[in-house]
């Protein structure tokens, strides 16, 4: 039995009990929460504790290991430029497309201020401190931390990704020896938290469970309707942006939007099943072939983007941040919006290439605005169908913007296989 198959059957589980429970009026059954989740804590605390060693070191790894050669550090610079554009504006699309959706959504008032409330309590004065109003002048000059190790301990997450970016630059300039034995310190803390973390998520059936029961308690059948009306919305937003792809395509990439449709539609298709992107890299190429991009850009930048930009993380985090908000009654302001925007997109360099790495990655964003973090257990466990869309979404934007890139490659660059 797979993983994935583990975790919905341990959220399944967990939303029957505690609607069971709910349901009951019975005063012994509904003290059994109360023992149940610690577990889920535990497991939750778990994970915390993982992502600031796989995020700082993921970050560290992905600004040294860009290219220096002229021609590959052409065609990388103008990806990294590419791939922050693409994913500001997709985590732009989903703060702005969010509300409209999570509008539909009713949660009952009484239950969500009982979430909020075990929440603030669970985590002290973490959440309120978090979502404090600052002032546009105090949070743009916060993101420069004075004490990164405090930063990190705080939960500040934003800051602690802008100290490690410049670090990692910094680290770049280094003498060649130096920067190797720095790099294979850090790539061991990467590897090391990465075999630590599958640790973890073989617990995840049980932790997943233990979140889901006090949460179903509380809120009752209205648990069960919130899930299924998350999948279905952030399905159908990730359906909405693969659609402005094409357009961009079309329009920027100069693709002729049936040949670009019919050539990504078995990398497509590879996506949505294997939920993976670098296993779609072989037909994503093929489709590079058919659409006759420079071998540059089949060579370099297709694995590349493969390999690091996910775009449809860059949805999913920002909407899955106001659907958790939404669940505990919480209003964020435009600060704490434009916060999630911000640390959404630089964590989507951080996804690990595990089952659930995008719901693993909300953990900061959650704590950048002061929102529990216990939430991930309802989101893992149905996470199997909003990443098919979002694989989808990550290699149809792959695919968009390379064409845009062979575009800007110079003519002797633009040579193609028996030509």
């Amino acid at each position: 039995m797979s993983l994935t198959l583990k975790i919905l059957i341990g959220l399944v589980a967990g939303l029957a009990v505690g609607v069971a429970v709910s349901a009951s009026g019975s005063a012994t059954l509904h003290a059994l929460p109360a023992y149940i989740e610690p577990i889920g804590t535990i497991w939750v605390s778990a994970l915390r504790m993982l992502v600031i060693p796989l995020v700082v070191s993921a970050i560290l790894i992905g600004v040294t290991s860009l290219p220096d050669s002229r021609s590959i550090g052409r065609v990388g610079s103008r990806a990294l430029v590419t791939f922050l554009l693409v994913l500001l504006a997709a985590a732009t699309y989903s703060v702005i497309v969010a509300p409209i959706a999570l509008s539909q959504l009713t949660i009952d008032p009484v239950a969500a201020a009982s979430l909020k409330a075990h929440a603030e309590s669970a985590s002290g004065d973490a959440m309120q401190s978090a979502q404090k109003l600052t002032t546009f002048t105090q949070w743009f000059v916060e993101l420069v931390p004075t004490n990164p190790v405090k930063a990190a301990a705080d939960g500040a997450m934003l800051p602690l990704i802008v100290f490690t970016l410049l670090f990692g630059l910094a680290v770049t300039q280094l003498g060649a020896e130096s920067r190797a034995h720095l790099m294979r310190v850090v790539v061991g803390v990467y590897e090391a938290s990465l075999l630590l973390m599958g640790w973890v998520l073989v617990a995840a059936p049980l932790g997943v469970f233990a979140l889901s029961v006090p949460l179903a308690t509380r809120l009752g059948l209205a648990a069960a309707g919130a899930v299924a009306y998350f999948v279905g919305a952030v399905s159908t937003m990730c359906i909405g942006f693969i659609a402005a792809l094409y357009v961009v395509a079309w329009l920027v990439g100069k693709q002729d939007m049936r040949a670009f449709a019919r050539a990504i539609a078995p990398a497509q298709a590879v996506a949505f099943s294997s939920r993976s992107s670098l296993v779609s890299l072989p037909a994503l190429l093929q489709a590079a072939a058919e659409l006759r991009l420079p071998v540059s850009i089949r060579s370099f930048y297709l694995p590349l983007a493969a390999a690091t930009f996910r775009t449809g993380s860059a949805i999913h985090i920002p909407f899955a941040v106001l659907f958790v908000a939404r669940l505990y009654g919480v209003d964020l302001s435009s600060q704490q919006l434009v916060t999630v925007v911000l640390t959404a997109v630089l964590t989507t360099f951080t996804v690990p290439g595990i089952p659930g790495g995008t719901i693993i990655v909300m953990v900061p964003v959650l704590m950048a605005v002061g929102l529990p973090v216990g939430a991930i257990g309802l989101l893992l466990g149905v996470d199997t169908i909003p990443d098919m869309f979002r694989t989808t979404t990550h290699i149809t934007s792959d695919m968009a913007t390379a064409s845009i890139l062979a575009r800007l490659e110079p003519a002797d660059a633009a040579i193609m296989d028996g030509t």
